[in-house]
């Protein structure tokens, strides 16, 4: 009996937990139930046009939680009047759908002028430094009694100073620096040493072939010539290699056309290159407005 009577307590407690079971389950689905229409009716009053419906709403769940009554500093509205939601991409340059750049924002059109004066203002700097250096140069030809030993003009590299090589530099078909050539070297190595700019030393030739046991071809002698003004430059006036470089172009680019009876002397010579310190994209202004004096000659 007793064990029956056992039976009975348990089937009672069983019964007792399952209604409490119940009980929880049915709170949970309540609550579960609360929040989901309070999600839908949020979600319904903000889908609706009418913005005045929208700050009632607002309003009334402030009140409800304690909370201040805007929503979002600026108005009670998150969306435009007539629910029009905002677009994707904000008017420019003006966040007012104006065309002037509001505070802090940055305008394309002034960025871009800035640039354009700030490049424009290094080039006539540079210039400036060029023309200056091109006159010491000449001065120091005329201190050492060679005015005319070297012409003067710019391109879009620099300045560019033409050394004429027929029987100046170097005799017909040979590399070896002549005495004339080495004091014109002298008289304008001090003012290429003091000068931050890199410099390229060029050697042209006529068109004229050459194909002699030392020098297979005016290629050949056009290096030759470069290398040893620069090594000349670097031996005897202490300009450091790593500031110079050499090239040599043959025929390839001419000062006068082989058809005028000049060029066969005009375009055999090697130039200096006094590298303007500019950003290449700047070289055709620099070439520009280094030229704007008019005449090239060392007698400008």
């Amino acid at each position: 009996m007793s064990g029956g009577g056992g039976g009975k307590r348990r089937g009672h407690e069983e019964e007792h937990e399952e209604h409490e079971n119940h009980e929880r389950w049915l709170v949970s689905y309540a609550d579960m139930m609360t929040l989901l229409m309070v999600l839908f009716i949020v979600l319904f009053a903000i889908s609706q046009v009418d913005s005045k419906k929208f700050a009632a709403l607002a309003t009334g769940l402030s009140t409800s939680f304690g909370t201040p009554t805007e929503v979002l500093s600026g108005g009670p509205s998150l969306l435009d009047p007539g629910g029009a939601v905002a677009p994707d991409t904000m008017p420019k340059p003006g966040v007012d759908g104006t065309n002037e750049p509001q505070e802090g924002e940055v305008d394309p059109e002034k960025v871009a002028e800035l640039v354009k004066a700030t490049e424009e203002a290094a080039v006539k700097e540079e210039v400036n430094n060029l023309r200056e250096a091109r006159k010491e140069l000449r001065n120091a030809l005329s201190r050492a009694g060679l005015k005319n030993g070297a012409n003067f003009r710019f391109d879009e590299r620099g300045l560019v100073v033409t050394i004429a090589t027929d029987n100046v530099l170097f005799t017909s078909g040979s590399a070896t620096l002549q005495p004339r050539g080495q004091r014109i070297l002298n008289a304008l190595g001090p003012t290429l040493r003091s000068l931050p700019n890199r410099l390229s030393v060029d050697g042209h030739t006529n068109s004229i072939p050459i194909r002699t046991a030392q020098f297979a071809s005016n290629w050949e002698l056009s290096g030759q010539r470069a290398s040893n003004v620069l090594r000349y430059l670097h031996n005897e006036q202490s300009i450091p290699f790593r500031r110079m470089t050499f090239t040599g172009f043959a025929d390839t680019r001419p000062r006068l056309s082989n058809d005028d009876p000049r060029a066969v002397v005009v375009n055999r010579r090697v130039e200096i290159v006094v590298v303007a310190r500019v950003d290449e994209s700047a070289g055709q202004a620099v070439e520009d407005l280094g030229n704007q004096s008019g005449s090239t000659t060392s007698g400008e």
